[in-house]
């Protein structure tokens, strides 16, 4: 194994400061990259597709449990995978160990679901076993898989929905699904984004104060104003970074 060379801390910093210029640039390109998706047509969902839930049939609107938007992972989890019936897909299962704390994609009037074709019975020994408990796992049962472009590999749907009206937004797989799990990366799929001020969104989108909204996931509550604690704490940090991005500039 032929590592890099091992130099002072000096000479350590001054790379460092090199490479982040480059990391600063694709984070640019990063955000440039999601208000264009931001930006993309809609397609219309014509069809009230049923699913099997804990609490049995649920019609498709129903997935956005009150929401405005919803995030399909499509996982394999069914006969005929690797690991039935023990495990899911181990790629998929990959996914599933990934995903973040719920609540903070609610708070952001969003709703992460996964769906399979494994009966619920399966499904609710497999959240247990692989402690993903809070993950909404629905049963596919008729052909939402194939009309998405998810019944023969896995993949992450977009969804918005205008009262009884809905349309899907977004979709990615293969690789890009390696992303997935982080409450940004999922936020930054969605149609609405991460719904702060410095977003480029277009004229109208709901936007709030950067890192005002942030809570611990066990103390949210709907439509509440920022905590005045939290809000002083986020501004010290913020203008602290800001000061320390200056003096780098230097």
């Amino acid at each position: 194994m032929r590592t890099p060379p091992v130099v002072s801390q000096e000479e350590w910093e001054a790379a460092r400061q090199q490479l982040l210029i480059k990391e600063k640039a694709h984070t640019r390109a990063r955000d440039a990259l999601a208000a264009e998706r931001r930006r993309m047509p809609w397609t219309a969902v014509k069809t009230d597709y049923v699913f099997e839930g804990p609490s049995g049939k649920t019609g498709f609107l129903d997935l956005f449990d009150g929401r405005r938007q919803l995030i399909v992972y499509r996982a394999f989890y069914e006969p005929g995978v690797f690991g039935w019936p023990e495990h899911a897909c181990r790629g998929c299962s990959m996914v599933a160990d990934q995903v973040a704390h719920l609540a903070h994609l609610n708070a952001r009037d969003t709703t992460l679901v996964f769906v399979s074709r494994a009966p619920q019975a399966d499904i609710a020994r497999l959240k247990e076993h692989m402690v993903w408990n809070d993950i909404p796992w629905f049963t596919i049962t008729d052909n939402f898989d194939k009309d998405f472009g998810v019944d023969e590999w896995h993949g992450t749907n977009v969804f918005f929905r205008d009262g009884e009206r809905a349309f899907r937004t977004y979709f990615i797989n293969n690789r890009g699904d390696e992303q997935m799990g982080n409450t940004w990366n999922y936020l930054d799929i969605t149609p609405l984004g991460r719904q702060e001020l410095w977003e480029d969104s277009p004229e109208g989108y709901p936007q709030t104060q950067t890192y005002k909204w942030w809570n611990w996931h066990d103390s949210y509550v709907t439509d509440a104003p920022p905590d005045k604690k939290w809000v002083e704490v986020s501004d010290a940090g913020e203008a602290a970074f800001r000061a320390e991005s200056a003096r780098h500039k230097c």
